[in-house]
């Protein structure tokens, strides 16, 4: 008899194949009395040494197959192995208890990823996984255990495991692999991220499939509704092999909107564009049919290295992304760091909350010799292509003023010098505070257009962290408050002649974007492959209908009803 087991849907699509259990070695530590330190610090460092060199192999192959941003990941485990706040207590408790160095390893390790687990951030609980996968590469060579490696799967399988480390994840073999299911994680975990670039089905946060699926069983992985059915019948068999062929005949029919313009039944044209974090993600962007890049993630380029990217390195990907859109538009986002993306080489205080501190637009007018570089970049790169600035995390105008005044500053420095710059550089800002939309009128007068980015305003306006699970609930994009701030920013840009986008997970998703469409957002900006789909649903609505509906919807008083009313009136 079939048996679901109900997860997180965190990769679209249908996979049918053989259960294989990824089991990782036993690597118990026994605490050993030494007698010679230095050799036991020589081994060590001999592990420590092929670990880093089998993760620059892993990352070549990464960035090869999945990008500069997922290669970013083992840019990071590198990082950590360099790292003497990890490395140097290690070696002082070898030396100074007498202990072997497998037994020094696991006791700071464990120190670390408790201490990072315990935060109530996302970005430092990644930091957890990062230090564990370093750390079982380590003792597997201080033990001389092999790791079993999943390149070498050579027959077709659904892979079951507690969880996919990023270096499990980057050497999944695509042509073996049809898809994933994890006891733990989350939509937004490196194993989902990485999943949804290489369009393996996935679902993860089970809770059981480990003890729950044996080794060799027929599995079905439901990347689109979140279920893994074990032991499937004949009847369940079937019935997934067909909802998998109307998902592929389903993305065949989307393929042909490619080169489409993004029209509503009433011929009223919206734009669709795509988020990007770095170069290599503009082909995803072009094979998805995208009209634009509506937010370009500067941070990627500042992340997983030791020191700050040059002014010419940042032209070079600026330049990279312009001349490859080809005159479509590029919003660029200036750096946003900070909250639950660090640096560390900018050594920056440790803050109780970062989520309302030191971050983005506040750090960039405070360490303006990083602003003012990438600001000059920008510049320099602007006459090739349709650039737009945006700065995030403003919360007032006089925060917009001053960083309009320090782009003014740099662009007349490069004019005089010789260099030529764009003169038709759009400045926008993110509306991510809610203080900024409730001010949207007023800044409509000065910036040339808004993006809104959901992902932070929901979290600011319902005070609640959307990476805690126990306050998980108030994250709500159909909020009638939400939607009510979303619709002044927009009516604001409209009153002054602007245009309004959106550029928060919210834009992609199904249910609001019948919403949007009627509060009459001109720009939705999306994971690229999210494009497809949202131009065969809007091709089917009319802007004016709904727009009808617009009061009504903004009258509602919670959430539940906004959606009964979508499902039932705006889903076609």
């Amino acid at each position: 008899m079939s048996t679901i087991i109900k997860g997180i849907a965190a990769s679209a699509g249908i996979a049918i194949a053989k259960s294989f259990r990824l089991e990782h070695p036993d690597l118990t530590v026994e605490k050993r009395t030494i007698t010679n330190k230095d050799e036991e610090i020589s081994r060590f460092d001999a592990a420590v040494a092929t670990s880093k060199q089998e993760l620059e192999v892993i990352k070549d192959r990464a960035n090869d197959e999945l990008g500069e941003d997922k290669a970013a990941i083992f840019a990071a485990h590198l990082l950590v192995l360099s790292d003497p706040e990890l490395l140097n207590p290690i070696k002082e408790k070898i030396t100074s208890e007498n202990v072997n160095a497998e037994f020094a390893l696991q006791e700071v390790a464990s120190m670390f990823i408790s201490m990072f687990e315990s935060m109530d951030n996302e970005y430092m609980k990644e930091r957890a996984a990062d230090i564990r996968d370093v750390t079982k590469r380590v003792l597997s060579h201080l033990l001389g255990i092999i790791i079993s490696n999943p390149s070498m799967i050579s027959e077709e399988v659904i892979i079951i495991a507690e969880d996919l480390t990023p270096s499990d994840t980057a050497q999944l073999n695509r042509n073996y692999v049809k898809g994933f299911t994890t006891d733990i994680g989350g939509r937004t975990s490196h194993s989902a991220i990485m999943a949804r670039s290489m369009e393996i089905p996935a679902v993860v946060g089970t809770k059981s499939v480990t003890s729950d699926i044996e080794n060799g069983v027929i599995v079905i992985v439901d990347g689109l509704d979140g279920n893994v059915i074990v032991n499937p019948t004949d009847d369940v068999l079937a019935q997934y092999r067909e909802k998998k062929e109307q998902y592929e005949a389903q993305k065949a029919e989307w393929a042909k909107l490619k080169n489409e313009k993004t029209v509503s039944s009433d011929n009223q044209h919206i734009e669709l564009a795509a988020n990007i974090g770095t170069p290599e993600d503009v082909k995803g962007v072009l094979e998805n049919g995208g009209e634009g890049v509506g937010l370009y993630r500067t941070e990627f380029l500042y992340m997983g290295r030791d020191q700050l990217p040059t002014e010419e390195e940042q032209f070079e990907a600026y330049k990279t992304v312009l001349e490859h859109m080809e005159g479509k538009p590029v919003v660029v986002r200036t750096l946003d760091i900070g909250g639950d993306k660090e640096l560390p080489y900018l050594n920056l205080p440790k803050e109780m909350n970062p989520f309302l501190g030191f971050r983005a637009i506040r750090l960039c007018l405070e360490e303006q010799d990083i602003f003012r570089t990438q600001l000059r970049a920008l510049l320099r790169a602007s006459t090739y292509g349709n650039l737009k600035i945006m700065f995030p995390m403003i919360a007032t105008l006089n925060e917009f003023r001053e960083a309009k005044t320090i782009l003014e500053e740099e662009k007349q420095k490069l004019i005089a010098n010789g260099i030529s710059v764009s003169d038709s550089i759009e400045l926008g800002i993110m509306v991510e505070i809610p203080s900024t939309a409730i001010l949207a009128d007023q800044f409509a007068k000065e910036v040339d257009f808004f993006s809104i980015g959901t992902n932070d305003l929901i979290q600011y306006t319902m005070a609640a962290d959307r990476m805690n699970e126990r306050v998980s609930y108030l994250y709500q994009p159909y909020s009638p408050s939400i939607l009510r701030l979303v619709s002044m920013v927009i009516d604001a840009a409209h009153k002054e002649g602007k245009w309004a986008g959106m550029c928060g997970e919210m834009a992609g998703d199904p249910i609001a974007i019948p919403i949007l469409l009627g509060l009459g957002l001109d720009e939705f900006s999306m994971s690229a492959t999210s494009i497809l789909p949202a131009r065969s649903q809007i091709k089917k609505l009319s802007k004016a209908e709904i727009a009808g509906y617009k009061e009504k919807i903004l009258s509602m008083s919670t959430t539940e009803e906004v959606v009964e009313f979508v499902n039932a009136n705006l889903m076609k």
